[in-house]
């Protein structure tokens, strides 16, 4: 039989060598990106993007804003890239619906680019839509601050 103090020594150790482990394999899980989203307090197409990200390994703060034309202004989201949302990660700018697969490579490759955009609103970019609609081609762009454009991803 072992004494108390015994007892204590080896269960505590033991609990260590597991919590020192998992330790181990949380710090080994790469970091969520955090993205700030700012979207008019009625849009539920926007939350539903944000659903899309957050089921894609993002943490989203959310923020509802009356006055979104003013913010894309102050941001510098060029007037034919606007959509109904904007969205800021790792010094990019997200505008409108783009694919969660898009901001990761985006963050990844770290294009010479001041964003990504899906101007409109397409009905096959995530949020938007109901499941087995019709599908809408639609392509993400890589935009500067001037409005000029190049296609980075394209959907149909």
């Amino acid at each position: 039989m072992i004494d108390r103090r015994t007892w204590i020594t080896r269960t505590g150790g033991a609990a260590l060598l597991v919590l020192a482990g998992r330790h181990e394999t949380l710090s080994a899980l790469p970091p969520k990106p955090v993205i700030e989203v700012y979207k008019d307090p009625s849009c539920g197409c926007c939350e539903k993007w944000v659903d899309h990200l957050r089921a894609s390994r993002f943490t989203a703060y959310v923020h509802n804003d009356t006055a979104m034309e003013a913010r894309k202004d102050r941001v510098g989201v060029p007037a034919s890239m606007r959509s109904c949302h904007t969205a800021l990660i790792g010094g990019y700018i997200v505008e409108g619906h783009v694919p969660a697969a898009d901001i990761q490579r985006m963050l990844r490759e770290k294009p010479k680019a001041m964003g990504l955009a899906i101007p409109g609103m397409p009905m096959s970019a995530p949020g938007m839509g109901e499941p087995g609609a019709r599908v809408q081609p639609y392509s993400v762009l890589a935009f500067e601050r001037n409005g000029s454009s190049r296609i980075y991803a394209q959907y149909r």
